[in-house]
């Protein structure tokens, strides 16, 4: 069972290792610097949060939920240097203090809008999830991105 993004104590214990980055940390693997990298973290926050992404299309969606969700949403850790969703590439340079505080407000917001919130909430790309699988592609991507960038 993955920690509970949605617990203020582990939200919090996330949020340090974010804050535990600096400009010039760089990654244990992969190509993105960690400007990118919490960028890249915030794609998941603005499916739910922003309206700035075009849904799948019904096809896409169809092979999203039958083949990539499980991926997602399970407790498996990802691989390194997985293949990463077109929206989730990050190839400009960004400021590292503005994602920063973007992503921390961002899990700060999820933790405080609490499971209720997410319980059966439609995904973006993967339709109703229950609170255990937003917890853990929440968490688990989190996880595998600060854990690259060392923390």
């Amino acid at each position: 069972m993955l920690p509970d993004i949605f617990c203020k104590a582990v939200s919090r214990e996330v949020i340090n290792r974010i804050e535990k980055l600096n400009s010039q940390t760089q990654p244990v693997w992969g190509k993105m610097n960690v400007a990118q990298m919490l960028a890249h973290c915030c794609v998941s926050y603005e499916y739910v949060y922003e309206n700035k992404y075009k849904p799948p299309g019904f096809l896409m969606k169809l092979i999203l939920k039958n083949m990539v969700k499980k991926i997602v949403v399970n407790e498996t850790p990802y691989k390194r240097n997985n293949r990463t969703a077109a929206d989730f590439l990050i190839t400009d340079e960004r400021d590292f203090e503005t994602e920063k505080e973007r992503l921390i407000a961002y899990i700060l917001k999820t933790q405080e809008l609490g499971k209720s919130y997410f319980k059966g909430k439609e995904s973006h790309s993967f339709g109703k999830l229950s609170c255990t699988e937003w917890n853990n592609m929440f968490y688990k991507h989190l996880d595998h991105h600060l854990t690259q960038f060392g923390v």
